[in-house]
């Protein structure tokens, strides 16, 4: 794709105001570790939903999830999206309060005021590999791969791109840095996202004839025997992610916990709850356009929105539309770049090497930390392309399964059994990997890997009462309290929630 002066201008003013923005709101003469972690607790709401939105919807969702609209799951891949927004809902209601009225700088931490320091360790463990391994090699991965198929960048020097310059505001700014940058860079990627639908309806020769064209790909109920998401999996198996992701994910919880006050925080995620509603239509819609269209052009499913964006998009667009592109990339891998360094500095950093370390060593080893998450996961990004991982999409919703139903069994048993012992949460998250990795043999092959964590979660509950039954603890948990924390939840919030779960019950209905 041949670029334009014009273009090339375009996305260096984005580039440069998004670096230039996050880096001065980010300014500090005196900084503290709360701070450079969180913000200083100090996010309004509009602030923390935007940024949950553009943390999440990157190059995963606009290459993985359009790739999966164009392959063979079609619409119901939007069942990521629509049920995350009730999951939302339900972790502004139950989870925010709790969260907040503890105080932690990360959710790992939570366990250890709920059980003992093991737990935490595990979770902080398992989660710093995953990000590094899966969340932020797959990012570089799809963003290098959007820009190799659409502006012909060699895939590993797009890669390396990516990640620097990520990596610099990142290292620099810490969580403030990253939710101005995400409030600017998730308002291009909604507004690129919308002009590439719209213009793919022109394309296709209107809403009517796209409906009639797939009308065989816009359902959102699948047979109890599809090979991703069969109604089956809606019932229990793809809750599990969802929850994982949404109440219990560093990266997207971290700037709620970041949050002014519980209101501001319940607002934020109620907010981002219903920007949830519009994703669908600006990611899954144009990956099936791209099949309407190009089906002859397609290597791969992964390759659909790219090709879309390359055919479609007119000369003296492709700037913006390569800043949008590169801003949800930005968006999300800095995210997971700040929580992955923070899990380990507060996590495994200060609480099992350097105890007394003082705020301004604990920033630098967060900025460390981040420098070298972004060059593993540029080492691994280029290796993603291999057909066995099904797409980029499967590999992160599959691969987080080794620790995702056992983080949410040990959070969810624990808040609701008060006398759950600390060995009841060990034994969850040590018995997920390899319970999750048996399902993973050829013998259960036929088994959707949403239903694999259902089952996984299932067998863990157990083990978790099992434990509980043989060893209570003698008096029921109390959990600590900062402080100014007022559980119960705005009514506004729960009238709100409760209207996001009704449009979602509605777009169920209607795609059917």
């Amino acid at each position: 794709m041949q670029l334009s002066w014009l273009d090339i201008g375009i996305f260096l003013v984005f580039v440069f105001f998004v670096v230039g923005t996050s880096l001065y709101k980010s300014r500090k003469k005196k900084e503290t570790s709360e701070d450079y972690f969180l913000a200083g607790r100090t996010l309004f709401w509009y602030l923390i939903g935007f940024s949950l939105i553009a943390s999440n919807i990157s190059t995963e969702q606009f290459v993985g999830m359009s790739g999966q609209g164009a392959g063979h799951v079609g619409m119901a891949v939007a069942s990521y999206e629509w049920i995350a927004a009730i999951t939302l809902v339900f972790v502004a209601i139950f989870f925010l309060p709790k969260f907040l009225k503890s105080g932690i700088f990360t959710i790992p931490e939570f366990l250890e005021h709920r059980y003992n320091p093991i737990p935490r360790a595990i979770m902080a463990f398992y989660t710093v590999i995953i990000y590094v391994a899966v969340t932020i090699a797959a990012v570089l991965y799809s963003g290098g791969l959007t820009l190799h198929t659409i502006f012909g960048i060699d895939l590993t020097v797009a890669v390396w791109i990516i990640g620097i310059i990520a990596a610099f505001y990142t290292t620099y700014g810490g969580l403030r840095a990253v939710v101005w940058a995400d409030l600017i860079q998730g308002s291009a990627l909604i507004i690129g996202g919308a002009l590439t639908m719209i213009l793919g309806f022109i394309a296709v020769g209107g809403v009517s004839n796209f409906f009639q064209a797939n009308a065989d790909r816009l359902h959102m109920i699948l047979p109890s025997d599809h090979v991703e998401i069969p109604w089956t999996a809606l019932i229990v198996g793809i809750w599990i992610p969802n929850f994982y992701y949404w109440g219990l994910n560093q990266y997207i919880m971290q700037r709620t916990l970041g949050a002014k006050s519980l209101r501001q925080g319940q607002r934020g995620v109620i907010f981002a709850a219903s920007l949830k509603l519009l994703i669908p239509f600006i990611v899954v819609f144009p990956g099936i356009m791209a099949l309407q269209l190009y089906k002859d052009q397609l290597l791969t499913a992964d390759q659909a929105y790219p090709l879309l964006i390359k055919n479609l998009i007119p000369a003296g667009l492709k700037g913006f539309m390569f800043a949008a592109i590169f801003g949800a990339v930005m968006s999300s891998l800095d995210s997971m770049l700040n929580s992955a360094s923070t899990i380990f500095t507060m996590d495994l950093y200060k609480r099992h090497f350097k105890k007394d370390a003082s705020s301004k060593s604990l920033i630098s080893i967060g900025r460390i930390m981040t420098v070298a998450f972004v060059l593993v996961g540029c080492f691994i990004a280029p290796q993603l392309g291999n057909p066995k991982f099904k797409g980029i999409f499967h590999y992160i919703q599959d691969f987080q399964g080794y620790i995702s139903p056992g983080i949410l069994a040990a959070f969810v048993f624990g808040i609701i059994i008060k006398r759950a012992p600390p060995s009841a949460a060990i034994t969850a998250l040590i018995l997920n990997v390899p319970v999750y990795g048996i399902l993973h043999l050829k013998y259960f092959d036929n088994i959707v890997f949403l239903n694999k964590m259902a089952i996984t979660f299932g067998i863990l509950i157990l083990a978790m009462a099992i434990v509980t039954i043989l060893k209570p603890l003698a008096k029921p948990k109390v959990l600590p309290s900062r402080g100014g924390i007022d559980m119960k939840p705005q009514a506004s919030v729960v009238w709100l929630g409760l209207a996001v779960i009704a449009i979602t019950i509605a777009l169920y209905i209607i795609f059917w």
